[in-house]
């Protein structure tokens, strides 16, 4: 999935009156966010950001002068292409690339599509839409999951809802 841009944070909201913004960070957090100055193919160019203390940052961009552009933000991702970012090592993957997939069992039965992929702490979790719009989830483990590719997640049929 080379040419699927890849989010870093999201907008939350603005912070004060100068055109900053509140972020939602995602994956390896503030310093993965700091090694870009260009989001969403150049829309966006960070001049300055920092820690918020709370697990999130505050950002201020070159284009957002003012409060009113910065709440306009509010909900916009923050993404930077595949290539940008430093190679995967085996095994490894972006939760991203399970988004979308197709979810068969074992067998080859249709389940649904990832809709989501969280960590609560224990391990990863793969949320699955059934064609019905019910939800489930599955732990993103080898004998749940035994594997996927660029089209198919494929899991263990006792694991399914």
């Amino acid at each position: 999935m080379p040419d699927k841009p890849l989010t870093l944070a999201a907008v939350t909201g603005a912070h004060g009156v100068a055109g900053e913004v509140r972020l939602k960070l995602l994956g390896e957090g503030l310093d993965a966010l700091k090694a870009h100055k260009s989001f969403n193919d150049g829309a966006l160019t960070l001049s300055k950001v920092r820690s918020d203390n709370k697990g999130g940052a505050i950002a201020r961009f070159a284009e957002v002068r003012d409060r009113t552009a910065a709440e306009a933000l509010r909900g916009t991702a923050l993404c930077v292409p595949r290539e940008a970012l430093p190679a995967l090592d085996e095994g490894e993957f972006y939760f991203s690339d399970l988004l979308g997939l197709a979810v068969v069992t074992e067998t080859g039965e249709a389940v649904g599509t990832v809709c989501a992929v969280e960590n609560f702490g224990a391990t990863d979790i793969v949320e699955i839409e059934k064609p019905d719009g019910k939800k489930f989830m599955v732990p993103l483990t080898r004998q749940a999951v035994p594997g996927w590719d660029h089209s198919t997640l494929t899991i263990n049929p006792d694991f399914t809802d």
